[in-house]
């Protein structure tokens, strides 16, 4: 029991660190965002290889299928979905800082839908209804007045869109992620995650043209991109390792409701935002839904564990 108790702690904390990752990210909106993704990653894999220097010899302990879940997982969720994050937070002017992480709830409904897809795992019709209600409730918080103009939504529209895909990326990733923890240590998994990231990011930085960007670091972006690293990036997603390979994945994503809340209370104090009544209604009814999935999602994987259960052994 005392692993549960420790594992929620840690997602907690890693979800309040992330809640505070905007407000060093939006520092950094003069770079191009996987110039900014490709730095933090690989700062992080140079702070980790001194840690796991004499432990290096556990990487030929992961199976293939590890291999490819954190290459996949590299690629979805550090490159891309940190890459479409930093960017809708770089929309200051079209889009409120908790606004973007309110969106990032979205994440479960993309996680179970990969996993029909990917896993053919069932989805039923509650969810559907939860899934409706969720994109009506996103539309409420994206858009105040319920209209996209467009003199001034059209950049709204591409920032919350931005986050729906960084959103859709760290959703999909969640299964990929537990399953490379099993059997090997969470630096380990966390150290092959940052070592894979910097490749599809420097690729996509030279697809998009901005590789004369690598270079053009002022020292104060420096300091910030050391407080990522040392903050919301590389210590925030240990910590979330830490705490996802003690747990169940549907627990965790319940605990990461943290990180909204937590960054809704961010946004009023220190930037000063104010949602509309229509964006707390959306909030208060994402959220609510959301729950509600995962909480579907856990029925589920409970009707799943009884009916593969034997009668001899009956779960305790």
């Amino acid at each position: 029991m005392k692993h549960v108790y420790r594992g929620s702690i840690a997602v907690v904390v890693a979800a309040i660190l992330w809640s505070l990752d905007g407000l060093l990210r939006r520092q950094l909106f003069n770079l191009p965002p996987s110039v900014v993704v490709f730095w933090e990653h690989l700062l992080g894999l140079i702070i980790l290889i001194p840690i796991l220097i004499g432990t290096l010899r556990k990487y030929k302990t992961f199976t293939r299928k590890q291999w490819l879940s954190i290459i996949l997982v590299s690629a979805l969720s550090g490159a891309l979905g940190t890459y479409f994050y930093t960017s809708a937070l770089g929309k200051v002017q079209y889009i409120p800082y908790s606004v973007v992480v309110l969106l990032q709830q979205l994440q479960p409904l993309f996680a179970i839908l990969a996993g029909a897809i990917l896993l053919r795992e069932q989805i039923t019709k509650r969810f559907i209804l939860y899934a409706g209600i969720a994109l009506v409730a996103a539309y409420f918080v994206s858009f105040p007045d319920l209209r996209v103009h467009w003199d001034t939504g059209a950049g709204t529209l591409t920032a919350a869109l931005l986050a729906i895909g960084a959103a859709a990326c760290w959703g999909s990733s969640t299964a990929f992620s537990k399953y490379t923890l099993r059997d090997t240590s969470f630096l380990h998994t966390t150290g092959a995650r940052f070592a894979f990231t910097p490749i599809f990011a420097i690729i996509l930085t030279l697809i998009l043209g901005h590789g004369s960007s690598l270079g053009a670091i002022t020292g104060l972006q420096w300091k910030y991109l050391l407080a990522i690293t040392f903050s919301t990036g590389l210590v925030a997603l240990t910590i979330y390792y830490y705490g996802l390979q003690k747990i169940l994945a549907s627990r965790s994503t319940i605990l990461e409701l943290t990180w909204p809340i937590s960054a809704v209370v961010i946004g009023f104090f220190a930037l000063h935002e104010q949602l509309t009544m229509t964006q707390w209604l959306g909030s208060i009814v994402l959220l609510a839904t959301m729950y509600g999935v995962i909480r579907e999602a856990q029925k589920i994987e409970l009707s799943k564990t009884q009916t593969t259960l034997s009668p001899v052994a009956p779960r305790l």
